[in-house]
């Protein structure tokens, strides 16, 4: 891959870099569960105006202890502006924040991750918590953190307003060695050599053996028994929802999403000089994957050889064993899923979804059924007899729920479209508050059930699970799925999921309940906490163990996927995010302290959702 040299992208990063000293930085140490430094203007840069409207970007220079994510925060005479901020660790870098992303929540998007949050080249912005308005009056300017651990470090200088993005990183370079580590960040088993990863390699191989969960062939509870049919699918046995594996056996989806080899590709093009090494070409050119490094797939030639992607396949479904997991969980490895050595979830789409009206796709159309009845077709029908599907997630946390009345008015201001011409028929007949919202529910209602009818034409043998909402789910969402899905899917990242959201779902739809996505991590190795943050690598097992065992109490909860397999490059996938919520780490490594307590709850699930033994009590420490 050509990049430009080494030398001369140092050269450039410390002309750049005593250009800017002369401007003192200020720095900021966060501690205690809350803290936030404010600054005026004048204190910052005295040439700085009070009204930036006219302004593009808030540019700065930042070098954070730190991948822990920070707020910025503009005050406005108005109010007070914020989006979230999340750096590199121990690099100082500029970043522009579009000033843009201050004034109004983002609708452009198909999914809550494409709508509020983007990767910048030293950092990456999340911007859909608000408050959002007016930054004509500006004051004073804030950065603040929630639980910092280890009272980390900001330092922020050169703060000025620009018309355009002046993004760069500066020093120390490079920043990511050749197997893909963070190069400012140590910690133990940090690899200095091939050596290193070799024996760690080995130390596992030698350790790898079936963990004893009295599994049956499809992962289903050995000594349970209810109707077989060939295929998985749910009953409520003794008032508790099961799925119900192939043989008959009761079964507790457990699984893991993004099992495969590509999870983390890094976006490399303007930033090629803080890496030491890329991979060969091969391993990162292939679709929409050029311009991107593949660490971990070379790592896995590193490991075994060219023929690395059986062995890996063999060894995934070791680990898998091993660990207590009996499903290959959602954005995982198709030809793995597909090998019919565990049950899998398939991600289908091709529904038309359209990120200028935030995912709704216009089912008004004339050839949208159409449309729908060839994607399933190509879809669902080479499935249909394999045994092994669990079932279908048909989308992924869509972003109009709770924003009925924003879409609304985006489909109306927009371009004329079917949808439009329906909605306006609709609104002919009394145009409420009550109405417009009335339209999107029915509107989803119809969208469902195309999609289910098509599916179940093409496959009647397996399980539609849903579309995986995000955070929460509204009354009518819940009301409208009730006779599309066969179970509810739902992603909740915290520290626990709320029973009164578990039976809730349950009474409104009578259906059962995959937790489809949650994760925990923590700072540190140039990788950011994730969503639910913990102290250390141990507190991330105390974390899984209080979630999974609390959830599987609830008689309809019938499934926890853990986001994700595999750490997110250190330098932020295609969106910017880089967090450390793997089971095993860049070099393919595992995280032992983790998974250990990972297995004690796999081992006690079946007891905890039969309600024979109580879950766990204790928390994880989060500071």
């Amino acid at each position: 891959m050509k990049f430009i040299s080494f030398n001369l992208a140092v050269f450039f990063a410390l002309v750049v870099t005593a250009c800017s000293v002369k401007n003192k930085p200020v720095k900021v140490t966060f501690e205690g569960p809350f803290y936030e430094q404010k600054w005026a203007l004048e204190e910052l840069n005295p040439e700085l105006p009070s009204d930036w409207e006219s302004f593009e970007y808030l540019t700065f220079e930042m070098n954070s202890s730190t991948t822990q994510r920070f707020e910025l925060k503009l005050y406005d005479a108005e109010g007070m502006r914020r989006i979230r901020v999340h750096p590199f660790q121990g690099a100082w870098v500029r970043a522009s924040v579009p000033l843009y992303r201050f004034k109004k929540m983002n609708t452009q998007g198909t999914t809550l991750s494409s709508t509020f949050q983007a990767g910048l080249p030293g950092c990456w912005i999340n911007f859909h918590q608000g408050p959002f308005g007016s930054i004509s009056n500006v004051d004073s300017l804030g950065m603040a953190m929630v639980l910092p651990i280890g009272s980390p470090t900001l330092e922020i200088r050169n703060v000025r307003l620009t018309m355009v993005a002046e993004d760069t990183i500066f020093s120390p370079i490079p920043l990511v060695d050749e197997f893909g580590q963070w190069i400012p960040a140590e910690w133990p088993g940090k690899a200095k050599t091939i050596d290193d990863l070799k024996a760690a390699w080995s130390e596992e191989e030698n350790e790898l053996q079936t963990g004893g969960y009295n599994f049956s062939k499809y992962g289903g509870f050995l000594g349970t028994k209810a109707k077989a049919t060939g295929f998985f699918r749910v009953e409520k046995i003794d008032d508790k929802w099961w799925f119900v594996d192939p043989e008959g056996y009761l079964f507790f989806s457990i699984g893991s999403t993004g099992i495969g080899t590509g999870g983390s590709f890094s976006r490399i093009e303007g930033r090629e000089y803080i890496y030491t090494a890329f991979p060969p070409e091969e391993l990162g050119q292939s679709d929409r994957r050029v311009g991107r490094a593949a660490f971990y797939t070379w790592n896995l030639q590193r490991r075994f050889g060219n023929d690395w992607y059986q062995k890996w396949m063999d060894l995934t479904i070791s680990r898998m064993d091993r660990w207590g997991l009996n499903t290959i969980a959602n954005w995982s490895d198709a030809t793995l899923g597909g090998s019919q050595r565990k049950p899998y979830v398939a991600n289908i789409r091709g529904w038309g979804t359209n990120s200028r009206t935030m995912g709704m796709p216009d089912i008004y159309a004339p050839d949208y059924a159409s449309s729908i009845d060839a994607a399933a077709a190509r879809q669902c029908a080479p499935r249909k007899d394999d045994p092994y599907l669990l079932g279908y997630f048909i989308g992924n946390e869509p972003v109009w729920p709770g924003r009925e009345l924003e879409l609304v008015d985006i489909i109306l201001e927009g371009d004329e479209t079917p949808m439009q011409a329906a909605l306006k028929k609709f609104l002919s007949e009394g145009d409420t508050r009550e109405r417009r919202v009335e339209f999107v529910y029915d509107t989803y209602m119809k969208f469902v059930s195309i999609v289910n009818s098509a599916i179940k034409k093409h496959d009647p043998n397996h399980l539609n699970l849903g579309l995986r909402f995000g955070g929460s789910a509204h009354d009518g969402i819940i009301k409208a799925s009730k006779d599309a899905f066969d179970v509810f899917s739902i992603n909740v990242y915290g520290y626990s999921i709320n029973p009164t959201l578990l039976q809730r779902i349950n009474d409104l739809s009578g259906l059962p309940i995959v937790i489809g996505e949650f994760h925990f991590g923590t700072p540190g190795r140039g990788l950011a906490p994730g969503l639910a943050q913990t102290k250390n690598q141990e507190e991330r097992g105390v974390a899984y163990r209080y979630y999974v065992e609390n959830a599987a109490a609830h008689p309809a909860l019938i499934g926890t996927h853990w986001f994700q397999w595999l750490d997110q490059p250190s330098t932020g996938r295609n969106d910017g995010e880089d967090y450390n919520i793997g089971m095993i780490d860049v070099k393919d490594q595992p995280y032992k302290e983790f998974l250990e307590a990972a297995k004690e709850t796999h081992k006690r699930l079946f007891d905890v959702h039969s309600g024979k033994i109580t879950p766990v009590t204790r928390k994880a420490l989060r500071q």
